[in-house]
């Protein structure tokens, strides 16, 4: 099984490039309507136009905001310090700056770093580190 998230955005151009920078993925559709991003040749995310209703009818009303109200777009990264680079680089609205899940001296749990951003349709994004990687000598790169 594989997750195949769809988000409804404002911009799917626009969001396609935003995601793309952030992430390091890239387009496998593009077009103002509808876009598959890629990362390694797997499907990470769809975007969808609030506009275009295809042969399924309207994804979202783009009235009713917050956008995604209780979700969290999650992303496992394996290069989470050029993530967080690129998301200074963006100017990405950060949530929570990065830190230690669970926070010290807590032991268990996921035991990685995180960064929580909103995204220009005011979804939250998650970049981690893989799970267990906050453990020895390794730490993010400070803010800067």
């Amino acid at each position: 099984m594989r997750a195949q998230p769809l988000i409804a955005v404002a911009d799917v151009e626009a969001s396609s490039r935003w995601y793309q920078q952030l992430l390091g993925c890239r387009s496998d559709h593009g077009g103002p309507a509808y876009e598959r991003l890629v990362s390694n040749g797997e499907l990470v995310l769809q975007l969808h136009s609030f506009e275009v209703e295809h042969d399924h009818g309207a994804i979202g009303d783009p009235d009713d905001r917050p956008f995604g109200n209780g979700v969290l777009l999650w992303f496992e990264v394996n290069d989470f310090d050029e993530a967080v680079r690129r998301s200074e680089a963006m100017k990405a609205e950060v949530f929570l700056p990065v830190h230690r899940n669970p926070p010290p001296p807590e032991e268990g749990g996921p035991n990685h770093w995180e960064i929580w951003l909103t995204d220009p349709d005011g979804y939250r994004v998650v970049l981690s580190s893989p799970d267990g990687s906050a453990d020895g000598d390794w730490t993010p790169s400070k803010p800067g």
